[in-house]
């Protein structure tokens, strides 16, 4: 037998199987666990490798290696079963699978009736470089246990921080995007490895945002949760792209070596950002976010790195309890919720406003999310000249008609700030992107065409007190 065929051969203890892209991997039982490779991945060629090794008492060549894998992969592609495989979070059958990443692939099993350690979960879960394992939570305990670790200026943020993080446990998304601004010193970076350590850990917890598209969705794929430290700005594309992580997109690029073929990049995950000041800009994008201001930390108050994840590590166990059973408590209340106006982030709300009365009373995460909003939306609409100018404009007006060459006029006219639009176009344009936040503030915007020509007409309106 030639070595491809010996490899192949003993490649049967493995189970191998295809995910939706094409994709092939193998299971593999080892010392009584199951674990996934795939099968071009550097895992399974050791341990392919090995099986000759301890069959035939020699080491198989590249060439032959590199055969036995391509065959290996065909078998996966038109003879394995289909079955998706996750990253760190999973959701089967009404349940939440969360990936402990440890040496015994175990993962937690939180359903309607609580949590559990289970050793062969019925999803499967990939492992990328870099993961760390979660403890082996512990029950019993109480989320304001991570309270003394995170600099938060009040209750409100406390609960929303708490919110965003039951969020992290949900698969597919949409995720809000939770956004740290302060000064120096104020615990930011502190505070989003603390977060990250919670749910999906990592030898690198934070990293400063890529320079292209391609390589942000990369890390969307290799990892559940994305934290940027130290935002100076944002630019257009990254926001842009950011929207479509938290909601679920996907980036497509041209496979290397071929004319046609395209590699589809798809991923929605939860993000942290955090900077000195308020990066977010863009409406699309503050309407996904959580914003979270830290305050100045005293003097007194500050305690060396060292000791707080020292004194954290022990509390974390207890703290990764704390959240599986609030997300177990909102598995069973979900069906039962109802929200009178639902907010942009739906999906959101309502997962949250189920689990918080394993926490808080009801209604403590909705107060604390609307004024989050209502603060965000001025804040935004501060920070974008057009809208600034037209709430200005509107403040003595119940509406304005006309076209966008007159509404340039008509709001030029006192003054002109430097990202004021230079054309009709361009102010429409930004007009658009302002109705969201300006509709919140009591100014609705509106687009038509009208008269036999079919002109676009702006109309502006004031539907109550800004």
């Amino acid at each position: 037998m030639t070595m491809t065929s010996v490899l192949s051969t003993l490649a049967v203890k493995a189970e191998l199987f295809h995910t939706a892209d094409g994709t092939a991997f193998a299971d593999i039982i080892i010392d009584g666990h199951r674990e996934t490779w795939p099968v071009h991945g550097n895992r399974f060629r050791s341990w392919l490798r090995r099986q000759y090794y301890e069959a035939t008492g020699s080491v198989p060549g590249l060439g032959a290696i590199n055969s036995a894998l391509n065959l290996l992969e065909a078998r996966a592609q038109f003879e394995g079963p289909r079955r998706p495989v996750h990253l760190r979070v999973a959701e089967f059958d009404g349940c939440i699978y969360l990936d402990l990443a440890d040496d015994a692939w175990r993962a937690v099993r939180i359903g309607p009736d609580g949590w559990r350690v289970v050793t062969s979960p019925p999803v499967r879960f990939r492992r990328t470089a870099g993961m760390l394992p979660l403890p082996v939570p512990i029950g019993g305990g109480s989320i304001e246990a991570l309270a003394p670790f995170v600099n938060l200026p009040n209750r409100a943020d406390f609960v929303l921080v708490v919110a965003w993080l039951l969020a992290t446990l949900r698969h597919g998304g949409p995720y809000p995007l939770l956004a740290v601004s302060g000064e120096q010193g104020s615990a930011k970076t502190v505070l989003s490895k603390i977060l990250r350590a919670l749910i999906d850990p990592n030898a690198a917890p934070v990293r400063t945002v890529p320079r292209e598209e391609r390589n942000l969705f990369v890390a969307a794929c290799n990892s559940h949760l994305l934290a940027f430290d130290n935002l100076s700005d944002l630019p257009v594309w990254t926001s842009d792209a950011l929207c479509r992580l938290a909601s679920g997109g996907s980036f497509a690029v041209r496979r290397l070596y071929t004319d046609r073929d395209e590699v589809l990049l798809q991923a929605a995950r939860p993000i942290i950002l955090n900077g000195i000041e308020d990066v977010i800009t863009r409406p699309d994008l503050a309407d996904r976010a959580l914003f979270i201001s830290l305050p100045h930390l005293q003097e007194e108050r500050r305690r060396a790195e060292k000791e707080i994840w020292r004194d954290f590590e022990l509390a974390r166990p207890q703290l990764l309890g704390a959240l599986l059973e609030a997300a177990a408590f909102g598995l069973r209340a979900l069906p039962d919720v109802r929200i009178d106006h639902l907010p942009r982030m739906a999906d959101f709300a309502l997962w949250a406003t189920a689990c918080e009365r394993a926490f808080w009373p009801a209604t403590s995460f909705l107060s604390a999310y609307e004024a989050n909003r209502r603060a965000a939306v001025e804040d935004v609409v501060e920070a974008n000249p057009v809208a600034a100018r037209i709430l200005h404009m509107m403040a003595q007006r119940a509406m304005w008609t006309g076209n966008a060459s007159e509404l340039l006029r008509t709001a030029s006219k006192d003054d002109i700030s430097a990202g004021w639009p230079k054309t009709p176009r361009a102010l429409a344009g930004s007009l658009r992107r302002a109705q969201a936040p300006l509709r919140a503030l009591g100014i609705e915007v509106a687009f038509s065409r009208e008269g036999r020509q079919g002109t676009r007409i702006i109309r502006l309106t004031t539907l109550r007190a800004a």
